[in-house]
């Protein structure tokens, strides 16, 4: 069997690693614009300091991500987060306020009013929705939680993890785990406490590898038996009754089955000229815009106590947040130097990702200054755009996501398979890419 993998991201990859596992006779051909694989998970080096595109790891509460790095034997280039890492802070009301993470300290918290804590509390007693409308963050969290917890909470949570704002995700996409626990358990607290009686709770270690994503997928790519075709984008897919056409600049080449883990708006490109209907709902799905700004100092007095900040929109500051790198992994800076990475842009302000390097840069320090008093000249500069870098999973991406499928089961052997559709953390993106593997292997 051929089979083409359009997209080398870590979708990509690791259903590439598990077909070949299981198929290992099948030949593999990678395709990626990109020179280099990883899409999103890249490590760069800049005067010592390592700076990452995107994501800096994975969760282990989930074994996705976990069980492909013993699978692939990069167990040696593990690297759990330091303790600071669990030390977080929400930048609200012009100060900096610790991330309370037990009832006492969510008590003394300054980021809330008693009466905005009292009604947090009052979740207890808030029934269960029997409603099956696909409700916003912010419906969600007003329903349950309450205007003052939504609005300081979870509206800086979903800046750092989707980069957008409650009112314009879908909590049914996008946190389906608490919607779980409000139908399972008839609330959140309910839920918590059940799962506390069971031995089960969100937990996790952030986990990275020495040397930054990037060497983990170095690692990856040695271990996978393939034809890559790096820094060559495909420009089209079609179909005859021999198989799937996968068109390139070099020419087109003959498979049986191809698997796209490209972002959803190229995946609508290749497959305009296959099935229109099929690139229209892929057009549906939205990217949150977002550039990320890394600074490296040699010399820094701020001691970088935590894990980092993220702001709240209210707060009106050009940053999402910025995460202390260097306290985080200790080896993203030379020893005795310290790195931070800012985060711009988003559904809050996508307007400022388009701005020139001197711009991103004045932004950049503008919010470290007001956030954390630091106004020091960085010694190294990382600047990446992301001009359409996450999904957005806004209301209605389910029927969406439905609707692709549903088409895309019109065209048997052609396979999707990126952070687009079912979840955009690393976890997600490995288990999907397995599952997929197995599903092809098996059939």
């Amino acid at each position: 069997m051929k089979i083409a993998i359009v997209g080398a991201g870590i979708s990509g990859l690791s259903t590439a690693f598990y077909l070949k596992q299981k198929l290992p006779d099948c030949s593999l051909v990678i395709y990626d614009p990109e020179t280099r694989p990883g899409g999103t998970m890249q490590t760069v080096n800049i005067g010592g300091f390592l700076f990452e595109g995107g994501g800096n790891g994975f969760l282990t509460n989930k074994p996705d991500s976990l069980q492909l790095v013993k699978d692939s034997g990069a167990e040696h280039l593990l690297l759990p987060s330091s303790d600071l890492a669990r030390k977080r802070f929400i930048f609200h009301n012009n100060g900096m306020h610790r991330l309370p993470e037990s009832p006492p300290l969510f008590l003394k918290s300054g980021l809330l009013t008693m009466g905005q804590k009292l009604r947090v509390a009052g979740e207890f007693f808030v029934a269960a929705s029997d409603s099956d409308k696909d409700e916003t963050l912010q419906e969600f969290g007003y329903r349950r939680v309450g205007k003052g917890f939504t609005d300081v909470f979870l509206d800086a949570m979903v800046a750092g993890i989707y980069a957008t704002t409650p009112d314009r995700i879908s909590v049914q996409a996008a946190f389906p785990m608490v919607v779980a626990l409000e139908r399972e358990y008839g609330g959140l607290f309910r839920g918590m406490i059940a799962k506390r009686k069971k031995g089960g709770g969100p937990g996790g270690v952030l986990t990275s590898f020495r040397g930054g994503v990037g060497s983990f997928i170095s690692h990856l790519k040695k271990t996978i038996d393939a034809e890559w075709q790096l820094g060559c984008p495909v420009t089209g897919i079609s179909r005859d009754m021999a198989g799937f056409q996968v068109k390139t600049e070099k020419g087109s080449e003959e498979f049986d089955q191809v698997i796209i883990s490209a972002p959803a708006y190229a995946a609508a490109d290749m497959l305009a000229g296959l099935d229109p209907e099929l690139t229209g709902r892929l057009q549906k799905i939205d990217y949150s815009p977002i550039a990320v700004v890394g600074f490296g100092y040699e010399e820094l007095e701020h001691p970088l106590n935590g894990f980092g900040l993220l702001t709240t929109s209210a707060a009106g500051l050009p940053i999402l947040g910025a995460l202390w790198d260097s306290s985080i992994f200790p080896d993203r800076a030379p020893d005795g130097s310290k790195s931070i990475r800012i985060m711009i842009g988003g559904q809050r302000n996508p307007e400022l990702v388009a701005l020139d390097d001197k711009q991103l840069l004045k932004l950049a320090r503008e919010g470290l200054r007001k956030t954390m008093q630091i106004d020091k000249e960085p010694d190294s500069i990382f600047i990446k755009r992301w001009t359409r870098g996450i999904p957005s999973y806004s209301p209605g991406h389910l029927d969406r996501v439905a609707s692709i499928f549903e088409q895309l089961a019109t065209h048997p052997g052609l396979h999707l398979c990126a952070n687009a559709y079912g979840g955009i953390a690393m976890n997600d993106c490995v288990r999907n890419g397995r599952e997929l593997a197995l599903r092809i292997a098996d059939a």
